[in-house]
């Protein structure tokens, strides 16, 4: 009876195991092994070519017009990843810290925060091109209601303002997460430490910085690796506002888009080349696992266990 039951359990957990690590095989494994296998051979549109080594990794690295345009596109990824390190965490801080002080409204606020995080990137990326429309955008419209229309400017149509206005919108996008990561580890701090400081000090911005910000160094190892990932694999938000070449003029181009216009084409660059493209996702598959792995070691270190 025993053995039987032993063995309907073993049954149920290899029923529940194996789709999921097959679905993670299919479309997950196999694609990061293709990738590897494609940057070493050389490619003829469809048709795989002769074996090449390196050959691939260095036109990426070191051979124009590749080398400038992954330069650039990787220079676009760091000014994204402090931006945004910046604006959506730093704002999600403070939301959650105003949130966690129960703040009038705060209830509400709770809810209002994180609605943009459940909306498609789609969604948010259109209905920012119209918010930063030159013309009829409420971006501008507002600006000029308030007498500041010498502001008013195609953000999107510009070099010096378009990347800057993209990373504006992801953030409105995503500062829910951080918000609610901060806030869960805001709540988790024990009362009788914070009453204890308080009878030490009335001042607010030393309990953030000495007690509060190291008690929640948990959430922002989160958060901080979680960017880290998103601001180099950053896609969708540049692809719906500027477009598969980084327009205008690859102000906007970042390794993603760098990445899907050389191994599949695009208006610029019609014809496919699997070779250098498979060489430009495996650098920045290491680069991510790599810097991310001794990121999060790095932040563990400095965390104060509750």
């Amino acid at each position: 009876m025993l053995s039987t039951q032993f063995t309907g359990r073993r049954l149920w957990i290899t029923a529940l195991i194996v789709p999921p690590m097959a679905f993670m095989c299919l479309f997950l494994v196999y694609p990061i092994l293709s990738a590897f296998a494609y940057a070493f051979f050389e490619w003829r549109g469809l048709v795989r070519g002769d074996f090449i080594w390196f050959e691939n990794f260095r036109r990426v690295l070191f051979e124009f017009p590749f080398s400038e345009r992954t330069m650039n596109a990787f220079v676009h990824n760091i000014y994204v990843f402090f931006a945004l390190m910046i604006l959506q965490n730093g704002v999600g801080f403070a939301l959650a810290y105003c949130l966690w002080r129960d703040l009038p409204g705060a209830r509400f606020h709770r809810i209002a925060v994180f609605l943009p995080v459940v909306l498609s990137t789609v969604i948010v990326g259109l209905l920012w091109k119209l918010f930063l429309h030159p013309l009829f955008g409420v971006v501008n419209i507002s600006l000029r209601s308030v007498g500041l229309g010498f502001l008013a400017q195609p953000w999107l149509g510009q070099d010096s303002t378009a990347l800057t206005a993209i990373v504006v919108a992801n953030a409105w996008h995503m500062v829910g997460f951080p918000t609610l990561v901060f806030l869960a580890g805001m709540q988790r701090i024990p009362g009788e430490i914070l009453d204890a400081v308080r009878m030490e000090t009335t001042s607010e911005w030393l309990i953030i910085r000495k007690i509060i910000w190291p008690l929640v160094a948990p959430s922002a190892t989160v958060v901080f690796t979680l960017l880290f990932v998103g601001a180099f694999n950053w896609f969708e938000m540049p692809y719906i506002m500027g477009g598969i070449d980084g327009a205008p003029h690859g102000a906007t181009d970042v390794l993603g888009l760098y990445f899907y216009r050389t191994a599949f084409g695009s208006m610029s660059a019609s014809a496919e080349n699997f070779g250098p493209g498979s060489a430009l996702a495996v650098l920045i598959f290491m680069f991510i696992a790599v810097v991310s792995s001794f990121l999060t070691l790095y932040l563990r270190k400095r965390e104060i266990q509750l």
